[in-house]
């Protein structure tokens, strides 16, 4: 039986051949493959998020497609249309990229709402609509967004409707010393271009999620992440003299998203339970997308994950 530590290393080896570091978010977007969710990325541009996303779809053996976000991007571009046949007189349904196993939305938030909105039913059923149809979309599927920081110039900020789809949103930070030196000393051989091959498969892994969902989440461990959530809710409840920092707290789709991601990092690290270190681990990623900062938190520059740290640390940690 194929392994969590097993399966993961095969495909990092994979995707270390065309990107250097990020081991973090390498292990996390394997988390929300496990999990079945999609994930946003977060960084300034130049940082692989990009290359990182394509490597995934090669090393995994799946059907990947990139649709780049423009600000002059239709709905139907990324979900398709109906195209009138003159031989029999008939509409038939022309499918968009997001017919995909992996679908790279790449520059999310430099498309108005518009267009981000055309993803909302397929991320969320599997499945889109043409002319009036329902067409299933393949299995696996996921959607795999890029967006810069929304300070850039010429974005659109996310709708929460949008964002609460999303599995995790992943911050990509620049590399270190060493591994920006790596960079440099590989690509500079233009000759040497790495070529990478499959290294699983979108059936290996479905068959995998089975044991996935094998991993044991105790009441201690499942009341501690509704503990984690609803502590974000009572924040953005408080009045009176105190502050508040947040217009809303996260969903019950955090409480899901932690539930179910735990189990896949537990399996993914070698480990048949969930424990609530693992929790905390993810906490930040699941939640930062899914409260509202105030303007006092802008003005006073208190970071979602600032908020997110709080509430962990003000939580009790059940005994395991």
């Amino acid at each position: 039986m194929l392994t969590g530590p097993a399966w993961s290393q095969k495909l990092r080896a994979e995707i270390g051949k065309a990107v250097i570091g990020q081991d973090a978010v390498v292990e996390r977007l394997l988390v929300a493959l496990l999990a079945n969710g999609h994930v946003l990325l977060e960084g300034m541009p130049g940082l692989a998020k990009t290359l990182l996303i394509k490597s995934l779809g090669t090393a995994l053996g799946v059907q990947f497609e990139r649709v780049q976000f423009t600000p002059d991007l239709l709905p139907s571009d990324v979900v398709g249309t109906m195209i009138f046949q003159p031989k029999n007189g008939e509409f038939t349904a022309h499918r968009g990229p997001i017919f995909a196993n992996l679908v790279l939305a790449d520059e999310i938030n430099r498309a108005p709402a518009k267009v981000q909105s055309a993803l909302l039913e397929g991320m969320q059923e599997r499945q889109v609509t043409i002319g009036g149809q329902t067409h299933p979309l393949p299995r696996p599927f996921f959607v795999m967004a890029t967006q810069n920081p929304v300070e850039q110039e010429g974005t659109y900020p996310l709708p929460e409707a949008q964002t609460d789809r999303f599995l995790f949103k992943l911050i990509v930070d620049y590399p270190t010393a060493e591994e920006e030196s790596s960079m440099m000393s590989r690509w500079g051989q233009v000759t040497k271009q790495p070529s990478l091959v499959p290294a699983s498969s979108g059936e290996e892994l479905l068959g995998l999620r089975t044991q996935v969902d094998a991993i044991h989440v105790s009441p201690a461990v499942q009341g501690y992440i509704l503990s984690l959530v609803r502590g974000t809710r009572a924040l953005a409840e408080r009045g009176g003299p105190q502050k508040r920092y947040l217009n809303f707290g996260a969903s019950p789709r955090a409480s899901l998203a932690l539930y179910q991601s735990g189990r896949a990092l537990a399996w993914l690290r070698g480990q048949d339970y969930v424990s609530p270190a693992l929790i905390q681990d993810l906490a930040a990623d699941v939640l930062r997308h899914r409260i509202g900062l105030t303007y006092e938190a802008e003005a006073e520059e208190i970071s979602a994950d600032k908020i997110v740290a709080q509430v962990v640390e003000r939580t009790p940690v059940p005994a395991q």
